[in-house]
């Protein structure tokens, strides 16, 4: 599901479902395991800020339904700022909705335990070999270390 709480940018949510159904099946968990929220630079600074210490918006924030974040049918939920994605997409020469996809791929992976603060290689490896498999190669990313959100 993706859910947009923004009025920024106008975003087609209809591919980024689709990838994000894509990205379910390709990690095998299940329908609709996850929910992806757009947001601005305003809002993901108060989540950073609040749940991570950190007073700046940032790109991505996951929240693994533990930390009771959970809604009824969802495990998780991934926040994206569209500004950020929108500047990250500009710097490194993509489109904004390519650059949102990466990002929830990015969180994704978070919300599965993968931290590249503890084992970047191994979330590098898993992150690179699911953009190939998902069509979602870029020769630089925003999400290369050091990562600032999650």
């Amino acid at each position: 599901m993706v859910l947009n709480r923004q009025e920024r940018l106008r975003i087609a949510q209809k591919p980024l479902r689709a990838f994000a159904s894509r990205l379910a099946r390709a990690l095998r968990l299940g329908r609709e395991p996850f929910a992806v929220a757009l947001v601005s630079d305003k809002e993901i600074a108060r989540l950073n800020r609040r749940y991570r210490g950190r007073p700046r918006a940032t790109d991505v924030l996951s929240f693994p339904a533990s930390n009771g974040h959970k809604r009824s049918g969802y495990r998780v939920d991934v926040v994206i700022s569209v500004e950020t994605a929108r500047r990250n997409a500009r710097r490194y020469g993509h489109r904004v909705e390519e650059e949102i996809k990466l990002l929830t791929l990015h969180g994704v992976l978070h919300l599965l335990g993968y931290d590249h603060e503890a084992d970047q290689v191994q979330m590098d490896l898993r992150e690179h070999d699911l953009r190939r498999r998902l069509g979602l190669e870029y020769g630089h990313s925003s999400h290369s270390p050091p990562h600032a959100g999650h």
